[in-house]
């Protein structure tokens, strides 16, 4: 589209602060001096040069980043050594009439031709009607002609063809683009064309293009992924990327396959401008001050030129970071003076503050990571009121502390915090309302103001102090301190049950603390070991009526144990985690009764053979069987022969079967077999009878 420029321009290290925002404080009322500037640019460094991402389109496209008197002024500062001769004309004092473009799918905003317009006026509404931002339009003017930054006039041949546009490197430019206003207006369009149909040219964004690095093929071309359509728009504009000569040149020249147009174009907007993908937010404190009692308000307005969406303002106070708040309120004077294409911009938030001066600062948030610049600082005083209450009693009840009064803070209605101490610890935070019909006769306040609760106390003589917590964070006074003498009393109960059974103990009871009617918990051991907690909560409408304290303090419960005497004890566990009451121990002898099974009684003559077997659980010996006939014991025998399918069913070994003859006179004769207890103390079950006739 374009020569490829080979000029080199050397500009100065030193880094240009732009006053581009000038003239803000005619629409709005800044606290600070002056709105933001934006930030000094930096020595451009070409090692940084990314052939991808040449330039963001949020930067590209933003055609509010200067007004007319902003570019003269950049014009005249980077011109000022300009001097005109005979037949050249500066930039900066440049003019030309200008014809009427109407609006068009390129450009949306209308161009109104007028007379002898100035470059400066001519590039700012370009910008405005193409949506372009002036400072690609001023870089291009520069990277293709050097017209900014000449030391002496140019001639109406350079100015005709300001912007290369429309002359190719391979042949002379075309005349129906002469004139600087045509140029300036025909380049800002066509990269507005290349945005409309970016499929439509060589180099489009998204993909990875070969890209060369001048105009002869034969100094070929890289792989490039090109980032954006503003950066593709670049690259069909002049077709070339630098190649390592022409970074390492700087501005000046590299080697015969260098070309400098997206070079040049880089390293002047770095230069002059700063980042060519991202900008940081600017903004304005419009106000700081203390409208109420312990609060301060903070109003003004910021945006991130990089994105359209709202960003945060981050509010600190005396250097603590106090509040972050979205700058998302309509701020229309903002949207004009910076062509916003959105009027979200303002903030106004309120933060707490105590009573006395405070310095207060504010920072804007950048929505893409590039830095926080703060919007300004101003000093504020904070009138506060201290909050007035009374502690009205502190009185033991039921193990604990009741405690009652009343608090408000003069700069607020609404209801405050009390916290309640207790020998100088904090036990409790309780809002302060409840009704209070005194108070408020008294004071004019309302009622919502009183408060009551109970707190925690071990006994004897107790310091209980109140302090009431000012709403907007100063001081928090004392309304009140009484000593008062805290009474428990001891958890009650019984131990009614404590049954044996097989491996297993059950235990039965109740328990209550009389310093509360709710259940409470008990605590079971064994031997004074393996502690088991459960609550005592089962009905028991006996204790009720004894003791008139609710049916909800039984309770029930097994615990294993091993065979043999145990000693097991129940605690009540105090419900103000007082010292436990022991309710009871009882000693329990554990046994498992013994069982098996009488299988046949077979007759012969006089007499009758018994078999079966016999297991007692508390252990894996054999043991006694006893025999009766027709109720009379006739044998004892101990039962261990071989019987494995007890062992698979039982696993208590095998040696538990019996086979016994008995001696029996002919007739029907009833045999019953009996377990004896291994250890001689418990019951001997029946195994089983059987009826048999003997001959």
């Amino acid at each position: 589209m374009t020569r490829d420029a080979t000029r080199s321009t050397r500009l100065t290290a030193r880094a240009l602060v732009l006053a581009m925002l000038v003239g803000v404080g005619v629409l709005v009322t800044p606290l600070l001096p002056g709105p933001a500037t934006a930030p000094a640019a930096e020595a451009a460094d070409l090692s940084r040069f990314d052939p991808g991402l040449i330039i963001s389109d949020s930067v590209f496209y933003d055609s509010g980043t200067m007004s007319a008197a902003q570019v003269q002024a950049f014009l005249d500062q980077r011109g000022a050594d300009c001097r005109p001769a005979a037949g050249s004309t500066c930039l900066k004092s440049y003019r030309e009439s200008t014809t009427t473009r109407p609006a068009t799918d390129r450009c949306a905003g209308t161009y109104s031709g007028a007379a002898s317009e100035s470059a400066a006026t001519i590039i700012a509404k370009v910008a405005v009607a193409c949506g372009i931002n002036p400072q690609v339009l001023l870089v291009t003017l520069q990277k293709e002609q050097g017209l900014v930054t000449a030391s002496t006039g140019r001639s109406a041949a350079v100015y005709r063809k300001a912007m290369g546009f429309g002359c190719p490197d391979t042949a002379a430019c075309d005349t129906q683009y002469y004139g600087f206003f045509n140029q300036v207006y025909s380049a800002a369009s066509q990269f507005k064309q290349y945005a409309l149909h970016p499929t439509r040219y060589g180099h489009i964004a998204g993909r990875t293009n070969a890209v060369r690095f001048h105009p002869n093929a034969a100094c070929g071309s890289s792989q490039v992924h090109i980032q954006n359509q503003a950066t593709a728009g670049l690259y069909n504009y002049t077709p070339y990327q630098p190649n390592a000569a022409a970074l390492a040149a700087g501005y000046g020249t590299g080697d015969a396959c260098s070309s400098y147009g997206n070079r040049n174009f880089w390293n002047y907007f770095a230069d002059w401008f700063g980042s060519s993908t991202a900008r940081q937010p600017i903004g304005v404190i419009d106000a700081v001050s203390s409208d109420a009692p312990g609060t301060i308000s903070v109003r003004g307005w910021a945006f991130d030129p990089d994105t359209s969406a709202p960003i945060s303002v981050h509010v600190y106070v005396d250097g603590k970071a106090v509040r972050a708040a979205t700058a998302n309120g309509a701020r229309p004077d903002v949207q004009r003076v910076y062509r916003r294409t959105t009027a979200t911009a303002g903030f106004s938030t309120t933060v707490d503050a105590a009573d006395g001066r405070h310095r207060v600062c504010v920072y804007a948030i950048d929505g893409t990571g590039d830095g926080n610049p703060m919007l300004g600082c101003a000093d504020v005083t904070v009138r506060n009121s201290a909050p007035v209450g009374v502690l009205d009693s502190a009185v033991s009840t039921e193990g604990r502390l009741a405690v009652r009064g009343w608090a408000f803070d003069p700069d607020t209605s609404a209801s405050i915090a009390v916290h309640v101490y207790v020998d100088g610890k904090a036990v409790r935070s309780v809002t302060a309302n409840t009704s209070r019909p005194d108070v408020a006769r008294v004071y004019g306040r309302g009622a919502a103001h009183g408060y009551s609760t109970t707190v925690p106390a071990s006994p004897g003589a107790r310091q209980v102090c109140v302090y009431a917590i000012d709403s907007t964070g100063g001081a928090n006074p004392r309304i009140g301190c009484t000593t008062t003498t805290v009474v428990n009393r001891s958890p009650v109960g019984a131990l009614d049950v404590a049954r044996s059974g097989t491996g297993e103990v059950t235990l039965g009871g109740w328990a209550f603390d009389p310093d509360t009617d709710g259940s409470i918990t008990v605590r079971v051991t064994t031997d004074g070991k393996q502690p088991v907690s459960l609550v005592a909560g089962a009905s028991r409408p006996d204790v009720a009526r004894v003791h008139g304290r609710g049916a909800a303090h039984g309770f029930n419960v097994v615990v294993p144990a091993t065979p043999g005497p145990h000693e097991f004890c129940v605690e009540a566990l105090d419900s103000w985690d007082g010292p436990a009451t022991r309710i009871a121990c009882r000693t329990v002898d554990v046994n498992g009764v013994a069982f098996g099974r009488l299988d046949t009684a077979t007759a012969g003559s006089g007499t009758v053979t018994a078999t079966g077997w016999a297991i007692d659980p508390n252990t894996t010996e054999p043991i006694s069987v006893h025999l009766y006939v027709d109720g009379t014991a006739v044998r004892a025998v101990t039962a261990n022969l071989a019987r494995p399918d007890v062992d698979r069913a039982h696993g208590m070994g095998a040696a538990h079967g019996f086979s016994v003859q008995l001696t029996a006179l002919p007739g029907t004769r009833s045999v019953c077999a009996y377990a004896i207890d291994s250890w001689g103390g418990g019951p001997n079950p029946l195994l089983g009878c059987r009826s048999v006739t003997v001959p």
